[in-house]
């Protein structure tokens, strides 16, 4: 039925449930599940107006790389809890919903799997959540748990 599925988290309950979803779907499915979390590039500038400044500041993409990093460990670690056999997770930078709608295209995914609230800021009130644009954009079926 769907040889590959894409579960896309960021930590948020909603991702959770949609994780454990998809990796139960694809082990009765078989096929692969692919995990991805997606960070958004941060500039010098937006870096520079910050209210925040700290005495030895990081290069703020490799935080949030490096925190996506381990959120794609762990939800790999829960999939295989879940059943999954064969899971692979990736890191990616972009915006949120083309990020997962583009990575769904190039990975020729059969469903992707979603969680209706993430770990958003106002942006998603104003321009929609990434699960409404997800569902808006992508060319496969997708799930929106």
């Amino acid at each position: 039925m769907f040889k590959t599925i894409l579960v896309a988290v960021d930590g948020s309950e909603g991702a959770l449930k949609a994780l454990k979803l998809a990796a139960r779907l694809q082990n009765s499915c078989g096929g692969e599940l692919l995990i991805l979390t997606v960070y958004r590039h941060h500039s010098l500038l937006e870096a520079s107006m910050s209210m925040l400044r700290p005495e030895d500041p990081e290069n703020l993409d490799d935080v949030m790389r490096d925190h996506c990093r381990s959120l794609a460990e762990e939800a790999k670690l829960i999939a295989t809890q879940e059943g999954s056999q064969q899971v692979r997770g990736f890191v990616k930078s972009g915006q949120p919903a083309r990020t997962i709608v583009k990575f769904s295209e190039e990975h020729a995914v059969d469903l992707i799997v979603i969680g209706s609230r993430g770990l958003g800021d106002i942006e998603g009130f104003l321009l929609g959540s990434v699960s409404h644009k997800v569902t808006s954009l992508a060319k496969c079926p997708v799930m929106v748990v």
